[in-house]
């Protein structure tokens, strides 16, 4: 049985036109007068503060803690404003999904795992209407290692529902490589959509439990059958 359901953001629940990063390159040129300072960066599947640490380290700035903060603070402002000057949508069968695990006779505990930071995580799916649908999660600022924002989430889950989590028991939903892996990493089973950078054939290298085009292509109850 599937007790807790743990879902990616970008490329997963979202496409936010590219919001994030092109908040990102505007913090990049406004606070640290790079321009196209973020155009060799992979954004995809990864945490936020890993990203910013490569920008760092390609433009010989120090990755300090107080550089990081700067970065943030301002990426959060120019994240509100890009996400109201960019076209987005909720992916399809996401709706549904959500719809489905909160009617679920034993309704799982449904919550994120994203390598986004907190704060831009809540701007970005509050603007999608989706920040309330979630009761828990973990983020890029609890770790820069995806995997280790697995296991937060697990553990945070387990502290939540007062009891233990075997592996067996939680789904982690997400559109990239690096969300099968922070899966795998917690013995947890892992359903790819292709609804983001990465196609069937490519995610189904990394062998999760399913791969489907959207979450339009599977039901949870189907997911719980297999």
């Amino acid at each position: 049985m599937l007790r807790l359901i743990l879902f990616d953001i970008d490329g997963t629940l979202i496409q936010s036109g590219g919001a994030g990063e092109e908040a990102f390159g505007r913090v990049a040129e406004a606070e640290f007068g790079i321009a196209n300072g973020t155009a060799q960066l992979r954004f995809a599947g990864r945490t936020d503060p890993s990203i910013v640490r490569d920008f760092f380290v390609q433009h010989g700035i120090a990755p300090a803690d107080e550089n990081f903060r700067r970065f943030f603070d301002r990426y959060l402002i120019f994240l509100a404003e890009t996400l109201r000057e960019i076209t987005g949508r909720i992916l399809p069968g996401v709706p549904e999904w959500l719809q489905e695990l909160e009617t679920a006779p034993a309704a799982p505990l449904i919550g994120l795992l994203t390598g986004n930071i907190r704060l831009g995580a809540q701007l970005k799916l509050s603007h999608y209407d989706l920040w309330d649908r979630f009761r828990m999660g973990a983020f890029g600022d609890d770790h820069e290692d995806r995997n280790r924002v697995a296991a937060i989430a697990r553990e945070r889950a387990q502290k939540l529902m007062a009891s233990a989590l075997e592996g067996g028991e939680i789904l982690v939903i997400g559109d990239t490589p690096k969300d099968i892996e922070c899966a795998a990493a917690i013995g947890a089973r892992s359903l790819a959509v292709a609804t983001g950078r990465y196609s069937v054939p490519e995610l189904e290298k990394y062998s999760p439990s399913w791969t489907v085009e959207s979450l339009q292509a599977i039901s949870f109850a189907e997911v719980c059958d297999g």
